[in-house]
């Protein structure tokens, strides 16, 4: 039997990898299918730069905390294909697709398509609705690939919710040079009448949302004006219109966390609310408490990776590829420094689509080590060198290395030591791989 991996492969031989921001092929494809993304369960839609993954995290372990269904959309992935699909369990949590049923909704997605022009995301996209139409679910939540507007999940005839986590410049090429602009495609998945939860935004942002929203009628709830939260004496207190919530802290790392986590709670009450089911606060302080998204400031504690790092260091994995993200990774080293500052390596690989000065130049006063290392999951990675050139330009010391082990073998002194593989989700996916820790 084929392979969904297999087959995956064989559609990347005739079909180009990249994005192409247009939706009339994928309504094409969708109505020879029979147009499965009208038959979803209720769907919650996400958009923005950075956190997707994780509030997406928060939402699912919440809204199964409360005994719901869940399907889970998320993109790319960081090992195995697989992982863009998380089908929903009655009674449980939800589980990565089977390969078999994989493998079948890709073949029959190829030959509704018959050959024609198509990217690989809208092939993958298309196998999303196949399986979440054709599998009950009490709720999908639903990430969008590239922007929003012209994503090839943005073809729903309705959503019950909209969610836009925080916008950053990033993917310049596809979706505009400003804040702006990029905020215009990000709001362009808000459906008639159907609210938006919105995070902590740029001015610039905030008002490209709530113009669009007011075009559409869409109720917008925004972070800083319907809802916060914050850390306090060791809990997150989560503050709405109508509830004030003491949690526990999110078991992800970072003050970011604690504003994505905001956010899903808030899509979960509202969610709640209007499909009329009781969210309880013992169900929220679950979700918040076992909520995790790998690769997003995660921890390596052990694994074949870890064997070749330094005794006594510390090796975390972060995913965030843009200066938006390496604010969240400053923030985060703040924190860490305070309860225990650690000399700190960053060994980085990144795409030719990302902007790795701005990305640097956040953490530029933690004087990093740096060694730069090839991506071997995607062939647009940066030549190490170049990447170094970059580094050193913004004042860091900056050496390259071939690869991950080598990278980390080389580090010195030995002892205790901060090491943070960063600057791509497709480092982080090598990383997993080679460490034998892979998502499930």
């Amino acid at each position: 039997m084929t392979s969904a991996a297999e087959r995956i492969e064989a559609l990347m031989q005739i079909h180009p990898k990249g994005f192409d921001l247009s939706l009339d092929r994928m309504m094409g494809l969708l109505e020879k299918l029979g147009n499965p993304q009208n038959t979803m369960p209720p769907v919650i839609h996400f958009a923005g730069t950075n956190g997707k993954g994780s509030t997406i995290a928060f939402t699912r372990a919440i809204l199964e905390a409360v005994g719901l269904s869940v399907h889970v959309h998320t993109s790319p992935h960081l090992v195995n294909w697989h992982e863009r699909y998380r089908m929903g369990r009655t009674g449980a949590s939800g589980a990565l697709v089977d390969d078999a049923v994989f493998a079948d909704a890709i073949r029959r997605v190829a030959e509704a398509n018959g050959g024609k022009p198509i990217t690989v995301f809208e092939v993958l996209s298309a196998v999303m609705f196949v399986l979440f139409s054709e599998h009950e679910a009490d709720v999908a939540l639903v990430e969008v690939g590239l922007g929003g507007r012209f994503d090839a999940t943005n073809v729903m005839e309705r959503t019950d919710l909209s969610v836009i986590t925080p916008i950053s410049l990033d993917h310049e090429a596809y979706l505009g040079d400003t804040i702006a602009k990029i905020a215009f495609e990000k709001a362009g998945i808000i459906k008639p009448g159907v609210p938006v939860v919105v995070s902590v935004q740029e001015d610039d942002a905030l008002d490209v949302i709530e113009r669009q929203a007011a075009r559409q009628k869409a109720d917008v709830i925004a972070a800083g004006q319907h809802f916060s939260a914050q850390a306090e004496d060791g809990r997150l207190v989560y503050q709405g219109e109508d509830v004030l919530l003491d949690l526990p802290l999110p078991k992800m790392q970072g003050r970011h966390q604690i504003e994505n986590a905001a956010t899903a709670i808030t899509a979960c009450r509202r969610f709640a609310a209007d499909r009329g089911f009781s969210l309880t606060d013992k169900a929220i302080e679950r979700g918040i408490e076992t909520a995790f998204w790998h690769g997003r400031m995660q921890s390596l504690d052990h694994g074949k990776l870890v064997q070749a790092a330094p005794d006594g260091a510390e090796i975390w994995l972060d995913g965030g590829h843009n200066p938006g993200a390496a604010v969240a990774i400053a923030d985060w080293l703040d924190a860490r420094n305070r309860i225990s500052p650690k000399p700190l390596t960053l060994i980085c690989g990144m795409l030719t689509t990302k902007g790795p000065k701005g990305y640097f130049d956040n953490l530029v006063r933690y004087q990093p080590d740096v060694v730069c290392v090839p991506i071997v999951s995607s062939d647009a990675g940066v030549e190490p060198k170049a990447l170094a050139d970059v580094a050193r330009s913004c004042g860091l010391s900056v050496t390259t290395a071939p690869d991950l082990a080598t990278a980390l073998a080389s580090i010195e002194p030995a002892g205790e030591r901060r090491i943070l593989i960063a600057g791509s989700l497709y480092l982080v996916g090598d990383a997993l791989e080679q460490n034998e820790t892979p998502p499930s």
